[in-house]
This record gives C-alpha cells, structure tokens and sequence, in this order.
C-alpha cells in the first residue's frame, strides 16, 4: 500500500467528481484479460482485494487502480520460426522465399504464437486528493503516469490534470541548498545526490553514502554543475529522492509511521484504511512543503479546487500536454 515513488498532478474544480459518480465511470472501463490476438489490455480494478468498487474512499480522497496486461513474445522467438518454416519452404518446394512471402509468413506465425504467449502484468495506483487539489501516482516513470491519466480522461472527459508548475525550478532551488548546506524548513539533507554539467555531454557525478554539506560538494558547484537528485529526509518521517522533474523516487515511510498505521488495527480491512488514510495525509503535507520551498505555484495553478469527494462536478475543461518519454517529463523550468 504505500507508495514507492510519485508523480503528482494539478487538479482544479472540474477535475473532482463525487465518489459514486467516479466509481460508475470508472466500472465503464474494467479490466478484462488479454485476448487472443491482443498484445496488451488494461482496466480499472478494485484498489485491494477485499474491495469491489474501483474507488476507494476515505476523507476526501479517492483511491484507484489501473491494471495493464501485456503479451511477453519476443522478436528472436518469431524470427526462429519464421526462419524454420522458410527453410522448411524452400526445401520442400525447391525456391527462394522472397522479402514479400517472409513477411505474410512473420505476420500468421505471429497470430499462431500470440495466444499461447506468456503474460506480464502490473498496477499503477493512484488515488485523488480533492481537499488539497492533487493526484498523486504511484510511478516514477512518466508514461505509466500519463496512462493513468489518459484512461481517466476517457472515463470522465477531459479530467483537466496538469503536471505542477513552481516558480523555482527545482534544479535551481536544489542546487541553491547545496550549496548552502541546508535544506529548507521542515526537510534535511540525506547522503545521496546527483550534480550534471550543463554543457552538451556534460560530466554527471553521482554521490552516494556521503555528506552533502562537504566542500567537495560545494567545488562541484563552484565550476558550473547544477543538482538534477538529492536525497531529502522529510520530519523524520519519509525519506526520498526529488528530482529535476518533480518527482519523488525511492520513497521510505519511517519506522514512525510503519508502527503508527501498524497499531491502527488488526485485521485486514481496518489496516488497510489506516495505512492509506495516513500515508495520504502525510505525503499531502510533503508535497504542500516541497511547493512552498520552490517558491509556490505559478498563479494559473495556485488557487485550490471548488469540490470535493462528495460534491459534484460536471463542467468541462481543458486538457494537459502529454510528456513525450518514457522517463521524460515536459517541465516548465528551462
């Protein structure tokens, strides 16, 4: 249940729909396994086991989860066969296979094999915080991130989500701490970090295990390179790893508040809702720390939303771009 990284979006008002509406939007589009001849399916599932609705409620956020199902059928497998029934072919029949007949026969080879193939499968979960106007995903990786939020669109055209836009930028803001050998309010310096040279090819230096505040660090500074990672540690409660992009990656929740969600309950049910229910608040108070570290967000993003989990909204809006990598984010900061 607890998140290992996040990316977060900027919701507004037209972005939040009351529980139950979502939850039937959302029961529109439910996981199915992949078919025959299909490389990949995807869907909204039940946040847990023990749940059969595709939202999960509690105060006012919304909890979901998408479920992807992706064919496992490797090119060199394809090619072995077709390779096979080539030389199978030309034996047989006495001729050359040509480049047109190779390529019918690598397409029905595919259709025979794609039934029989293997499957891989994950989750990505999110859940909508409509008090603090967030939707916070559990990846690291941008284009699961805009699944998710692609899918949502589908089910509640267009969900208005936008990736958030500060006035600092966190490299700068970032390597302004370094620099200082503090961390703003609230947060420490933990040991790892990442420094590049801005410069085409630039030089990238990795620290681990090391104290940020040494002058090394400060030399590296000094001649040009600016922090795209640091490690922070925030209130003594959850460790992780900001980004350029503003994103967290490798997220530890403390022992704090392991034992804290632990005591809330003993069977599965209650536990769960705790551990969500705090795990929530806490990592919505972090992010509301880290956007006023980087000096707030830009006026079009910064007023709060209108409704709430159990309010309606059905005005429509406009959409977000769609970053453009795997790993890549469109980011604002220059």
């Amino acid at each position: 249940m607890w998140f290992k990284q996040l990316s977060f979006y900027r919701l507004n008002g037209e972005s939040l729909h009351e529980t139950g509406k979502l939850s039937q939007a959302l029961g529109k589009s439910p996981f199915q396994h992949c078919g025959g001849l299909d490389w990949f399916s995807e869907g909204w599932v039940a946040p847990a086991a023990h749940l059969d609705s595709p939202v999960f409620h509690v105060r006012d956020c919304q909890l979901l989860s998408l479920k992807r199902e992706d064919k496992v059928l490797p090119a060199g497998v394809i090619r072995d066969f077709v390779d096979l029934k080539v030389q199978e072919i030309e034996e047989k029949e006495v001729r050359k296979v040509g480049r047109k007949e190779k390529l019918a026969l690598k397409e029905q080879i595919t259709d025979d094999l794609l039934p029989r193939a293997f499957v891989r499968t994950h989750r990505t979960t999110a859940y909508l915080d409509c008090r603090r106007g967030w939707m916070m995903v559990d990846s690291g990786t941008a284009s699961k991130a805009e699944a998710l939020v692609s899918k949502l669109r589908e089910a509640l055209p267009p969900f208005p989500a936008a990736l958030p836009r500060t006035k600092l930028a966190p490299h700068t803001a970032m390597t302004d701490w370094l620099a200082a050998g503090a961390a703003p309010f609230g947060f420490e310096l933990d040991a790892d970090c990442e420094l590049k040279d801005g410069s085409e090819n630039g030089a990238v230096i990795r620290c681990t295990r090391m104290d940020l505040t040494a002058d090394e660090i400060r030399q590296h500074i000094a001649t040009g390179k600016q922090v795209t990672r640091i490690g922070l540690i925030w209130q003594e409660k959850i460790r992780f790893m900001l980004t350029d992009a503003l994103q967290l990656k490798r997220i530890q929740f403390l022992d704090v508040l392991q034992e804290e969600a632990s005591q809330a309950g003993d069977d599965r049910e209650s536990l769960f809702e705790a551990t969500f229910t705090l795990m929530s608040e806490e990592l919505g108070e972090l992010v509301d720390a880290l956007i006023e570290a980087l000096g707030g967000l830009e006026d079009s993003q910064a007023n709060p939303p209108v409704a709430s989990a159990s309010s309606s909204s059905d005005t429509a809006g406009s959409s977000s771009v769609t970053p453009a990598g795997d790993d890549a984010r469109d980011v604002p900061w220059d």
